[in-house]
């Protein structure tokens, strides 16, 4: 079953990734190097490399489910922020740790931050079994961020999102970038925002419609 898993693997890299304009060297090869089936449920693993968001935790009245995020879009994120070798990573909303994972294949510390205990419990033990040593994991609001290992090179939010928190933005340091998905369905695209001498700004890059990530969307106003 491993060789299996490891041609899906290489099929996603060459068939998904490729594709959709992922060219960065060594993000390919962490997406080539990361088993993705470990980190998704049991009877989900022979879906684990399919081209779109898996659901791991399906949803329950009004909460929302969690996914992986599609691969080609991690990938494009990854490339859009530009992560580098010797850069400290936030991983917002990292669910069961693939993220993290990838992540961790490609910059110096990635800190996966998880809002659901047994969602961070299994990042955390599966990292550590599979021996992703410059990567951790902890537990808090995610629109809060984690402020102890502030300031970040990355940032990153595994979902898509109606805003950007002024508390994730303050945790960026110096020439710092955070990406993300901004807004739902086909409308929605990809964002950068990089800090320069304090100041943020802003630009949208590539189309992107992902599922949500709880915690990040705007109340309705009330209509007189």
């Amino acid at each position: 079953m491993s060789s299996n898993f490891s041609q899906l693997r290489e099929n996603m890299v060459e068939g998904q990734l490729r594709t959709r304009d992922v060219t960065n060297l060594a993000v390919l090869q962490a997406f080539s190097e990361v088993p993705r089936e470990e980190f998704v449920p049991e009877s989900k693993r022979p879906l684990a490399y399919l081209d779109e968001d898996l659901e791991i935790v399906p949803r329950q009245g009004a909460v929302r489910g969690r996914y992986l995020m599609e691969p080609a879009v991690l990938g494009r994120l990854l490339q859009l922020a530009g992560v580098r070798s010797t850069d400290l990573v936030l991983d917002v909303g990292c669910a069961t740790g693939y993220s993290t994972a990838v992540i961790s294949r490609v910059a110096s510390f990635v800190v996966g931050l998880e809002t659901d205990a047994a969602l961070a419990e299994k990042a955390s033990s599966t990292l550590s079994a599979l021996g992703y040593g410059n990567a951790t994991v902890v537990t808090g609001p995610l629109e809060a961020g984690h402020p102890a290992h502030a300031p970040y090179d990355v940032i990153i939010l595994q979902g898509s999102v109606d805003y950007v928190p002024e508390a994730l933005l303050n945790q960026l340091g110096e020439g710092g970038r955070l990406v993300t998905v901004i807004g739902t369905g086909n409308s929605a695209r990809a964002h950068i925002f990089i800090k320069v001498e304090g100041v943020v700004s802003e630009r949208a890059d590539f189309n992107a419609a992902i599922h949500p990530l709880p915690g990040f969307q705007k109340e309705p106003g009330f209509v007189f």
